[in-house]
């Protein structure tokens, strides 16, 4: 008898039963499911997963003792045991493939930090409209400006504080405050107020 198990579907039903059954049906049905299923399943299966264990554990003794008894019957010209496992090998590289190929298509992650930035005028007659406007203007792949406010820092005095989200592998943190120093009539300095990955 040979069974064929289409996961994850089949993992569902079979771990419904054997949370009301301990066994399959009898030995037999238990050690051909096994075999069907190749491996250990995954822990959310909890109940498969026990069964399974305790199938292989049982299977083991019986494996010994068959192994004991078929010492004296060696099979010098092979048996159909080495089509058995080509063709299981087959399988195996087949839902490999298939495994490698869904990885490869799974659109990637793109890691992204929020960053809130203070940019400090020269002096209190800086124009920081016109600052502002400047660093808002800078445009780098990855980079999107946010919202942004004038901080009071003393002596009248105000701060350009302004978020940004950027994209972690476009864009270098010391690169936009370069940028953002470059800007060298208006802006003294440039410092990182707040970051948190997104």
């Amino acid at each position: 008898m040979s069974i064929t198990l289409e996961l994850p579907t089949a993992l569902h039903i079979l771990n419904g039963f054997l949370a009301e059954n301990k066994f399959i049906t009898s030995v037999e049905a238990d050690n051909e499911v096994a075999k069907a299923l190749g491996a250990a399943p995954a822990a959310e299966f909890t109940n498969v997963a026990a069964w399974y264990t305790q199938v292989k554990k049982d299977d083991a003794p019986a494996a010994a003792a068959a192994a004991e008894e078929d010492d004296d019957e060696i099979d010098l010209f092979g048996s159909d045991d080495e089509e058995v496992d080509e063709e299981a090998e087959k399988v195996k590289a087949q839902r490999l493939a298939e495994y490698q190929a869904k990885k490869a298509n799974k659109p990637k992650t793109i890691a992204k930090t929020t960053v809130t930035l203070d940019v400090k005028p020269w002096d209190d007659e800086t124009d920081m409209e016109v600052l502002t406007k400047s660093v808002k203007e800078i445009a780098m792949d990855g980079l999107l400006w946010g919202g942004s406010q004038l901080v009071a820092i003393g002596f009248g005095i105000k701060k350009l504080q302004i978020n940004c989200v950027v994209e972690d592998d476009k864009v270098s943190m010391d690169d936009l405050s370069d940028k953002i120093t470059e800007l060298e009539d208006y802006v003294q300095s440039v410092d990182v107020a707040a970051m948190q990955k997104i």
